[in-house]
């Protein structure tokens, strides 16, 4: 339909419309989506963060108010992007009211060949061998679970797996969380992340 001013009317854009539509869901039926990877998407699970989407008492700081066991979670990674030579793994809440957030937890130098690590790695239980941790924002290495101020809305802490194109980050002993994560960023071929909710 042409409209008085020589230009086509509003039914005849909407039919044309219609016909680019279906000409286009034609032309793509039988097609498989290409993946982005060759082995699949680089993933994380944790079953302890997943199973209800809050952190369990378990994972809590012992501390400042709170009273967990602060013991870190279970994490399992798949697919890593092809070149990864070594891992690292980080937990950070964007919520803490510092202007900066809060670093829970940095664990990197982890080799190639593991995938997983068992609850407790970030206390120094069975954590990977050739693996080191960073300075977290309590001051210390090693894991320090949740502990919001009381009475604000659900924090979310985001647990990332870092896959790196290098072996080894030479970082000195006493690396801040700002130090190793900038060295992170710097080398990651790829992450994986899951978040968990506490508020207390």
């Amino acid at each position: 339909m042409i409209s008085k001013s020589g230009r086509p009317g509003r039914v005849a854009v909407a039919a044309a419309a219609m016909i680019l539509g279906v000409a286009s869901v034609a032309a793509g039926q039988g097609q498989k989506p290409v993946p982005t990877q060759r082995h699949g998407r680089f993933t994380l699970t944790a079953p302890d963060l997943e199973s209800r989407g809050r952190v369990a008492v378990t994972h809590v700081f012992n501390g400042m108010g709170c009273t967990g066991q602060n013991i870190s979670p279970a994490l399992q990674w798949a697919n890593p992007p092809a070149g990864t030579k070594s891992f690292a793994v980080t937990a950070y809440d964007p919520d803490a009211p510092t202007g900066s957030g809060w670093w829970h937890w940095v664990m990197y130098n982890i080799p190639s060949s593991v995938t997983a690590l068992p609850a407790g790695a970030g206390n120094g239980r069975n954590a990977p061998r050739g693996s080191a941790q960073g300075q977290t924002d309590f001051g210390s290495k090693g894991y320090g679970g949740p502990c919001p101020p009381a009475g604000d809305r659900p924090h979310h802490y985001q647990f990332t797996v870092f896959a790196l194109k290098v072996d080894r980050l030479d970082l000195p002993g006493n690396a801040t969380a700002a130090m190793v994560g900038y060295n992170l960023n710097a080398n990651k071929l790829g992450t994986a992340r899951v978040t968990g909710l506490y508020a207390r």
